[in-house]
């Protein structure tokens, strides 16, 4: 399994022959010129998960790409044959299969209305397991190799986000979602989670290759 982080949410999957994009969204544009992708999976409709200015030309540029989506996104964002994915559902991309978990986004505030929101699993024969939480930490699939942490959203505390991943229990993971941060507050999170969790954290640099192990 080889993974890019491509700014934020974004992260390309190469996995058992097949290219796979996830959250293409409004906080990166490292994923614009992507081709070859035999599937994209975004797990909610906020644009910083999927941008709609410029998803439409990725997927034009993309024909061949199947596309699944939180259901909610189908009704919230034009998306050429994109097919509802739903909690608890699973499809297979060429001997890849793509999993759902979740169902909810993480609480922001009381007062503002949750989204759908589901959590992508990808495995595959011999692969390791990778995790995508989207924007939730609910959600704690297990026998994962990988996890992605969203290092900061203004719906989660440092405290919530070492929970989660000590519940995961991966034995690797890298930081994303960190759009908002600046250079101080990835150090700061990057510095705890190998230090409170049994998780390895991976340092790649934006839109460099990493080789999982």
């Amino acid at each position: 399994m080889r993974i890019t982080h491509l700014g934020h949410s974004a992260v390309l999957v190469e996995v058992a022959g097949r290219r796979l994009l996830i959250d293409p969204g409004s906080f990166s544009d490292s994923w614009h010129s992507l081709t070859d992708l035999d599937a994209v999976i975004v797990t909610h409709q906020h644009p910083d998960h999927v941008d709609p200015d410029h998803v439409p030309a990725l997927l034009a540029a993309n024909p061949q790409a199947r596309v699944y989506v939180e259901p909610q996104v189908v009704e919230k964002v034009p998306l050429a044959a994109a097919r509802p994915l739903a909690a608890d559902a699973s499809v297979d991309v060429g001997g890849v299969t793509i999993s759902a978990v979740g169902g909810l986004h993480a609480v922001i505030h009381r007062d503002i209305p949750r989204v759908g929101n589901i959590g992508v699993v990808v495995s595959a024969g011999g692969e390791p397991t990778l995790f995508h939480p989207g924007d939730s930490l609910a959600a704690v699939p297990q026998g994962v190799d990988v996890v992605a942490i969203p290092a900061y959203g203004p719906w989660a505390a440092m405290g919530e986000t070492i929970d989660f991943v000590r519940a995961v229990g991966a034995p690797q993971g890298f930081l994303i979602h960190e759009g908002l941060l600046n250079e101080r507050g990835r150090a700061l999170i990057a510095s705890r989670i190998p230090e409170l969790t049994v998780t390895s954290l991976a340092s790649p640099t934006p839109a460099e290759a990493w080789d999982v192990g």
